[in-house]
C-alpha cells in the first residue's frame, strides 16, 4: 500500500454516508444469513486445511480485533472526503461481499476444527458469533476481503502514529482469523485476493475497468489475450490437480488471467499506470507473480546493453531504469511507454504514454508520445524508455523524429535510430502508424 494525501473534505457528507450504510448493513446479514442456510442443507460440504494448521494456537482475546472489523467497517463510511470516493469505497464494500457469497454458494467448504470452551467476556463473544456465523463458508474469506479494502480506505484518511496504530490493529484482526477457529488458511490468501480485486474494480482515480471495457479488434491483442488466456487455465488446472503447495498456482494464475483480459478488454489502462509511474497498489498485489517475471525478464533480455543511446538532441532510448540508476543517470526528464512495469519518478520530469507490451502504439499514441518528447526537452536530457527500449519506445523516438522533422521518411527514422541501438525491431503494426505520422506530417505539424 502507498500513502495518498486525502483531499480537501466537500460538506454534507453525512447522510449519504448513513443512507449507504443503511443499504449495506442489512444486505449483509440478509445475503451471508441465506448463504449459510443453504450451505447448512447441504451434506456433501468439504474441507481444505493443512496439516501444519494443528499447530495454530487458539487465543481466545483475539476474538476482540476479529469483531471490531464491524466497527470499523462501519466508521469507514465517515471517512471519505467526496460523494464519490464515498461510492466507490461503498461499491468496494458491496462488491467483496457478492464476491464470496458468490464462492460460498457454488463451492461452500467447512471448518474443520472444535473450538474450545470458553466462559466469560470472551465465551459470550463466541456464543453471539456462532448464532450468526456457521462454520460452513470459508474460502475466500469475507473478512479478509473486508480488511483489505478498509485497510486501504483507513491508510488514506489516518496520518502519524494513528496510521501505525492502524496497520498493527489491522494486521492483529488479519490473523485473529485463523487464531480464533473462524478460517482454515486458504481462505485468507484468497479473500486477499478478492479485497484487492474489488479496489482495482473501483479505482478512485480514474473510470472502473467495467465501464471502459471494450472488445479489442486489434488481431495482436486477441492473439496476446488467448495465449496468456490458456496459461492462466494451465496454472489453475495444475493447482487443483494436484492441490496443497500446488494452490499457491492461483495467485499466478489469476495475475495472467488479468494480464490476458487486459489484452482482451481493458487495455493498457487495465494495468491502472498513474501519472507519477507507480503502478496502482491493486495491481501490484494481484500481478505481482506477473510483474516480477516481467521485471526479470527485461534484464535478462537487456544484460548485455543495460545502457541507454543517445539518438538526437539530448533524447536518449533505453529500458525502464530502477530508481538508482536514474538518480546517477545524466537524466532530468523521462517519457514512459511501458504500461505493466512501475517506475519512481520523485524529483525528475516524468511523464507516460502507457502502451502494453508486444502491441504497436496507435497513430494517436505516437503523435501524443512525440509531444511529450519535444515538450520535456526543456528540461534537459530526456530518456525515452519501456521494459527493454527496443520497441514501444522506439517508436516514441521515431514519431518524435518524423513530427519534428528530423527524419524526412519512416525507414529514415528507423534507420537512424537503429545505427546507434541496432536491436530495435520495429514491425509492421508500428511502421503502419508511422506511415500516417509521416503521410500527415504537414497536418499534424
Amino acid at each position: 500500500m502507498s500513502a495518498v494525501i486525502a483531499p480537501a473534505r466537500e460538506p454534507a457528507l453525512l447522510k449519504p454516508a448513513v443512507l449507504w450504510l443503511l443499504l449495506l448493513a442489512p444486505l449483509f446479514f440478509t445475503t451471508y444469513g441465506f448463504a449459510t442456510w443453504v450451505t447448512a442443507q447441504r451434506d456433501d460440504v468439504g474441507s481444505l486445511v493443512f496439516d501444519w494448521e494443528s499447530h495454530m494456537p487458539f487465543m481466545a482475546w483475539t476474538i476482540v480485533p476479529y469483531w471490531s472489523i464491524d466497527l470499523l467497517y462501519g466508521l469507514s463510511l465517515l471517512l471519505p472526503n467526496s460523494r464519490d470516493e464515498l461510492k466507490r469505497h461503498a461499491l468496494r464494500l458491496l462488491t467483496a461481499q457478492a464476491i464470496a457469497v458468490s464462492c460460498f454458494l457454488l463451492w461452500p467448504l467447512t471448518f474443520t476444527f472444535p473450538r474450545p470452551e470458553m466462559d466469560g467476556v470472551f465465551g459470550w463473544m463466541f456464543d453471539v458469533l456462532a448464532g450468526f456465523d456457521k462454520p460452513f463458508n470459508q474460502a475466500p474469506s469475507l473478512h479478509i476481503a473486508l480488511l483489505v479494502v478498509l485497510w486501504v480506505c483507513y491508510e488514506r484518511h489516518l496520518q502519524g502514529v494513528w496510521r501505525w496504530l492502524m496497520h498493527g490493529w489491522f494486521a492483529l484482526i488479519g490473523v485473529s482469523v485463523l487464531t480464533t477457529y473462524q478460517h482454515h488458511f486458504v481462505d485468507v490468501p484468497t479473500g486477499a485476493l478478492a479485497g484487492w480485486l474489488c479496489v482495482w474494480l473501483w479505482p478512485l482515480d480514474r473510470p472502473s475497468p467495467l465501464f471502459s471495457a471494450r472488445l479489442t479488434t486489434d488481431p495482436a491483442r486477441r492473439r496476446l489475450a488467448l495465449r496468456y488466456g490458456v496459461g492462466a487455465a494451465a496454472l489453475f488446472t495444475l493447482a487443483f490437480a494436484f492441490g496443497g503447495a500446488w494452490l499457491w498456482l492461483i495467485w499466478p494464475a489469476v495475475a495472467v488471467l488479468m494480464v490476458a483480459l487486459n489484452y482482451l478488454l481493458f487495455g493498457a489502462s487495465g494495468f491502472q499506470k498513474r501519472e507519477d509511474g507507480r503502478l496502482s497498489p491493486a495491481v501490484r498485489w494481484l500481478l505481482a507473480p506477473y510483474l516480477t517475471a516481467a521485471w526479470i525478464n527485461s534484464r535478462l533480455w537487456t544484460r548485455k546493453h543495460p545502457q541507454p543511446d543517445q539518438i538526437m538532441d539530448d533524447v536518449w532510448l533505453g529500458r525502464i531504469p530502477t530508481s538508482a540508476a536514474l538518480k546517477d543517470s545524466r537524466f532530468s526528464a523521462v517519457l514512459d511507454l511501458c504500461a505493466e512495469l512501475s517506475m519512481d519518478s520523485t524529483a525528475i520530469a516524468y511523464r507516460t504514454v502507457p502502451v502494453l507490451d508486444l502491441t504497436a502504439p496507435t497513430v494517436e499514441q505516437c503523435l501524443d508520445a512525440a509531444q511529450k518528447i519535444e515538450h520535456l526537452r526543456q528540461h534537459g536530457p530526456v530518456l525515452v524508455c519501456c521494459a527493454l527500449g527496443y520497441s514501444r519506445s522506439a517508436t516514441a523516438v521515431a514519431a518524435w523524429l518524423l513530427s519534428t522533422g528530423r527524419a524526412d521518411s519512416v525507414g529514415a527514422a528507423i534507420a537512424q535510430i537503429q545505427r546507434v541501438r541496432p536491436r530495435v525491431v520495429l514491425h509492421k503494426a508500428h511502421r503502419q502508424a508511422l506511415g500516417q505520422i509521416s503521410a500527415g506530417f504537414g497536418e499534424w505539424s
